[in-house]
């Protein structure tokens, strides 16, 4: 039995996790998925949301892509940026398949971590590959945490949900949020349309937090295997608005060179 950063949907009370259920005091019990491990604490109001989170696809895409390690320089970037910052307790807010959370707790190793997030395909990875973490399926702007209960929250390209975030976070926490660079994947841009568009790169003001400092990274990438061109491109929004000409350029290249590039934003909560 241990007792998770995570919190009850009916009365908000803390969990404990066994190997099967998750409970609370107030005797609120939780199935932990049999694939995975996760628990469903998507509020009552929110289900049946039209948002139900990545497919198995796009999941199966994105893990294919990252087990290649051609972002490993922002996973050891955030990493590091990470166990600098020596917390105790963890949310990855939009944890996805668990690749990076998975780094974090290696370099965190005493920390607990939980990770949320709203696909349940995702998150059967997350459990499987990151067995000291926690994961729930639930929304960014519903977080099932207790105020002031993390120091340290992760946030890679999900949805920015500020209020929330400030709210989990102890006083002098911080946020570590991802967004992409503005020529990231230029490269397969150039491919798929005809005036490729820079990505915003403004540094936001989030209420009650505090921006610190930017880090950047970037690198190029070739990529020789269709499969690994196929599981980029599925794996980013522009494999459901692209038009299928468009696509069809790119999928049936046998190699792709492209600048990655992303900004890592560094808040503190006073």
């Amino acid at each position: 039995m241990k007792e998770s950063l995570l919190c009850c949907s009916v009365c908000g009370q803390p969990l404990t996790f066994d190997e099967k259920n998750a409970r609370c005091p107030k005797g609120h019990c939780f199935d932990r998925a049999a694939r995975g491990g996760y628990v469903h604490l998507l509020r009552q109001h929110r289900r049946g949301s039209s948002d139900p989170g990545d497919s198995a696809a796009m999941c199966q895409a994105r893990t294919r892509f990252l087990e290649g390690n051609w972002y490993g320089p922002l996973r050891d970037t955030v990493a590091k940026l990470a166990a600098d910052c020596a917390p105790r307790d963890i949310l990855d807010a939009g944890c996805g398949e668990g690749w990076y959370t998975r780094a974090v707790l290696d370099a965190c190793p005493d920390a607990r971590l939980a990770g949320i997030d709203l696909s349940r395909y995702a998150l059967r990875h997350a459990g499987r590959t990151c067995p000291h973490g926690d994961f729930a399926i639930a929304s960014l702007f519903e977080l099932p945490l207790a105020d002031a209960s993390v120091d340290l929250v992760l946030h890679l390209f999900a949805p920015m949900c500020a209020e929330e975030f400030a709210r989990v976070l102890r006083p002098g926490g911080t946020l570590l949020t991802v967004t992409p660079g503005a020529r990231h994947l230029w490269g397969m841009k150039e491919v798929l349309y005809q005036k490729p568009y820079e990505n915003p790169t403004e540094i936001r003001d989030l209420p009650g937090l505090t921006f610190e400092r930017e880090v950047c990274v970037e690198d190029t990438i070739t990529l020789t295997d269709p499969q690994d061109i196929a599981a980029l491109y599925q794996m980013t929004p522009y494999a459901w608005k692209t038009p299928k000409e468009a696509a069809d350029r790119l999928l049936h290249r046998d190699a792709l060179t492209t600048p990655i590039s992303f900004q890592i934003h560094l808040y503190r909560k006073g």
